[in-house]
């Protein structure tokens, strides 16, 4: 393992290059990139960026770099109008077959911990993509940052795998989570009212989870297997709603300093990656799993769109499929699909009669369970299409409920 150098030495034209993500993403690395953008020039740069998390747009680093996404964002819808940019229409299951089966990267670069006396790094906040490409990379590439904690992990990576290491401090990333309101305190409480003691749950960041924190604090001997830990378990474990000796999975810890604290200090977390977190056949088998998420719009027949607002892709699948097929997998589990009624202080509906070609249809209707906003629960697994309907009219803004039950009525004429 050499110790001199930077991150982008291990950069040259032509090479594809995985970079970290997420609360692993290196400012070191944005850094150096910006010190020295010639490094970037006709880099293919990949790896699972979330918009609104991720800060590092490397397509501006350089004219001549290029990117390979999975998520859009608005550096991403730039770089497809330029050329520079591939969006791949694929889910969190789908990126990691896509990892694992297409060519591997020419350099793998990633922000670990220093390796501790036995010559162990910990991969640190953020466990999900990475094992994937890791082994199979031409060149591996660490940055070993002393702030990173060193948690729990099935992934680990030994000194004698690296081949260019850079031990820097530097900072690491802060999230901040949007404050939850009364519309999501009113969705939070509604689902409350449908989670048990002893259920194990999935949910991840914003507003509706932070909501969540509060909601299920009375809740008792509660778990957690998800893809991302917020600051909400941080609340549930603080509240004693969590089982206190049950493994609390996730692949991705992501928040402020004070939840990296509370992360480096809990025992029972397990950092898993995403071939376990969001296995449908692992989520399967864990009794009464409640997936909770969320969605752009839902139409009268339980289809979920929840990546494209107004014709214009916002985000990706995500997890959202994986969970799905997971919780109608397991005994006693449920899929909660939460949001408000209405956008654009409350001119349109967010449950429409049917998806039309400005959304993207992300969970079909057979999977359609639960629906959840500020005016009710909607319990629909099961249900004939008229009764599912029915109730999905029923926690629409009222105001919208006349129009939906005659696009209702139109649509059965010809269905």
């Amino acid at each position: 393992m050499s110790r001199t150098g930077r991150l982008v030495d291990a950069l040259a034209p032509g090479l594809r290059v995985f970079v970290p993500t997420l609360a692993n993403e290196s400012a070191l690395l944005r850094d150096e990139l910006a010190a020295d953008p010639e490094r970037a020039r006709e880099v293919v740069f990949t790896g699972v960026q979330f918009p609104g998390i991720d800060r590092t747009d490397y397509l501006a680093v350089h004219p001549a770099a290029r990117l390979e996404a999975f998520f859009m964002s608005k550096p991403v819808r730039a770089g497809l109008a330029e050329g520079r940019a591939t969006l791949r229409s694929l889910d969190y299951i789908g990126i990691a077959r896509h990892l694992r089966e297409s060519a591997p990267p020419d350099v793998a670069i990633a922000q670990l911990t220093p390796p501790d006396a036995d010559g162990w790094c910990s991969a640190g906040l953020t466990n999900d993509f990475l094992p994937l490409v890791w082994s199979r990379a031409g060149r591996r590439v660490a940055h070993l940052n002393p702030r990173m904690p060193r948690t729990t992990g099935s992934f680990k990576v030994h000194r004698s795998e690296i081949d260019l290491a850079v031990e820097a401090d530097a900072p690491l990333l802060d999230f901040a989570e949007s404050a939850a309101g009364p519309l999501e305190e009113r969705i939070g409480a509604h689902v409350a009212e449908l989670v048990r003691d002893g259920d194990t749950l999935q949910f991840g960041i914003g507003s509706v989870p932070l909501a969540l924190g509060a909601a299920l604090s009375a809740k008792r001997r509660l778990r957690f297997h998800g893809g991302l830990l917020s600051s909400a378990l941080r609340t549930l474990w603080e509240a004693g709603a969590m089982e206190p000796d049950a493994p609390i999975v996730t692949g991705v810890v992501l928040g402020d300093e004070a939840l990296r604290d509370f992360a480096s200090r809990l025992s029972t977390l397990r950092l898993r990656d995403v071939g376990h977190t969001h296995s449908p056949a692992v989520i399967g088998a864990i009794p009464r799993f409640v997936a909770i998420n969320s969605a752009i719009e839902v139409d009268l027949f339980g289809q979920v769109n929840a990546e494209r607002a107004g014709g214009v892709i916002q985000a990706g699948a995500g997890g959202l499929p994986a969970f799905a097929l997971g919780a109608q997998a397991s005994p006693g589990g449920r899929l909660l699909v939460c949001l408000g009624a209405t956008a654009r202080k409350g001119t349109v509906s967010r449950i429409v009669p049917v998806l039309n070609d400005q959304a993207l249809c992300t969970l079909p209707r057979s999977l359609a369970d639960v629906f959840v906003t500020e005016h009710g629960v909607a319990e629909v697994r099961g249900l004939s299409i008229d009764a599912r309907a029915e109730a999905l009219i029923g926690i629409a803004a009222p105001e919208h409920r006349a129009g939906l039950q005659a696009a209702w009525e139109a649509l059965r004429r010809t269905a």
